[in-house]
């Protein structure tokens, strides 16, 4: 007797769960459940229903959903990312009910009510990859979804996960605003050129000799910086915060600016300041017109990621020109090593550029003002009020530089912002 034929479909599978849920419940069981039952309850649940998608089980703390559109699952996944995040910014991190999520595109073998195959097994794997906060997907998820989301994206490479044949190229989704269009990493697609006949080849050329000298062409972009014909040149891009915290914005912002002010210590580099560079942040802007307007070679790209006690950057260091990826690499450490990690990140782009330091320059580089993190990261956070450029962003600036200075009286830098602050405060007539 012949068996039942089995059921196949091709669907989009997300697969979500708790990050360390058993340590939550280990620390408080009945309100971690209450917490969780409220998030399933007016966010997780309305959201899958609004984006079509069925639940197909739940487990203590983890949901198995199939969606009919690749789109509506990621786009689905995005929102409850970013709302969860906004409800625990005003959480301990102790009581913070964090999702990793990971979403697949993929053939699904359908038994009763339930959903099975190598689609639903790499969903899986993909979540395992994701970060707390959140998304994972696979290339051909990325290539169905990127233009299509206000998201940003970064490749992490061809991932080798448990039970799965062949290695996954896998991107992580970026839910910062400013990181909205952005591609980061090695997997960033590469424009291809199709084969012209003669004819049309030589169509292309007349149209683009035609249109060459245009009269209403409007004016090059002028080159906000003048770098010298015989150093390399290179602007830090803002830092995309991916803590999942607005709030930790101020860490990434200061991230960028202190490998800028490193970099600015080599006299065999051109370095765009933060003010140019930073004219960027939250923009859409593609990499060949931000070298051209900045008059740069290279540019570097990047992330950070503060949880806890640790940190972890991603940065990439691209070629302007181009827009090829020279290197991509991702560091990991605890914060009170966050000045090791930028000495990881600024000792790449001397070796990419090959840059010889002097002695004199390799000391400046191990000086950063202070050893001391929790006054850094104080001086940090008075950069962040500075950079809103008002009466109260400067008083409040010299109120976090006076208690960087507080935590180690020797910190120099801390000592100068505040002169810096009082006299633009005094000489700018800002209300």
């Amino acid at each position: 007797m012949a068996s039942d034929p089995v059921e196949r479909r091709l669907a989009a599978i997300l697969a979500a769960d708790v990050v360390g849920f058993s340590r939550l419940v280990g620390v408080d069981e009945e309100g971690t459940i209450a917490r969780l039952n409220v998030l399933r309850r007016e966010i997780i649940d309305p959201n899958i229903a609004a984006h079509h998608g069925r639940i197909v089980k739940t487990t203590g703390d983890g949901v198995l959903v199939e969606f009919p559109s690749v789109v509506d699952a990621v786009r689905s996944a995005v929102e409850v990312q970013r709302e969860v995040a906004t409800r625990n910014i005003d959480l301990p991190e102790d009581r913070r009910i964090e999702f990793r999520i990971g979403v697949n595109l993929g053939d699904i073998v359908v038994q009763d009510d339930d959903i099975l195959g190598d689609g639903v097994n790499v969903a899986a794997r993909l979540e395992g990859l994701a970060e707390p906060g959140g998304i994972c997907i696979p290339r051909k998820v990325f290539d169905e979804v990127r233009n299509k989301l206000d998201v940003g994206y970064a490749f992490i490479g061809e991932q080798k996960v448990k039970n799965i044949e062949t290695a996954i190229p896998v991107y992580r989704v970026l839910l910062a605003q400013e990181a909205a269009g952005r591609v980061i990493g090695e997997g960033r697609p590469q424009s291809r050129t199709p084969l012209f006949g003669a004819t049309a080849l030589a169509l292309i050329i007349l149209i683009v000799a035609a249109f060459w000298w245009r009269p209403w062409a409007p004016a090059p972009v002028e080159p906000i910086a003048a770098p010298q014909a015989d150093k390399p040149s290179i602007a830090v891009m803002p830092f995309i915060n991916m803590s999942g915290d607005p709030a930790q914005e101020y860490f990434a912002d200061g991230m960028a600016e202190d490998i800028i002010t490193d970099l600015s210590k080599l006299s065999a580099l051109f370095v765009v300041p933060g003010t140019s560079s930073f004219q960027y942040k939250g923009r859409t802007v593609d990499i060949k017109q931000i070298g051209r307007e900045l008059g740069v070679k290279y540019l570097l790209e990047g992330s950070v990621r503060r949880a806890g006690d640790q940190a972890r950057i991603n940065a990439q260091l691209i070629d302007a020109e181009t827009g090829g990826q020279i290197w991509a690499e991702r560091y990991d450490g605890k914060l009170a090593d966050t000045f090791a990690l930028q000495d990881k990140v600024t000792g790449r782009i001397i070796e990419a550029l090959s840059i010889k330091l002097g002695a004199d320059e390799k000391a400046k580089l191990a000086d950063h003002g202070t050893n001391n993190f929790e006054a850094h990261d104080t001086f940090l956070k008075g950069q962040s009020y500075a950079r809103q450029y008002t009466a109260e962003g400067f008083a409040l600036a010299i109120e976090q530089y006076e208690r960087a200075l507080d935590i180690d009286p020797n910190y120099t830098r801390a000592a100068e912002a505040i002169k810096q602050a009082r006299y633009i405060q005094e000489n700018s007539g800002l209300q």
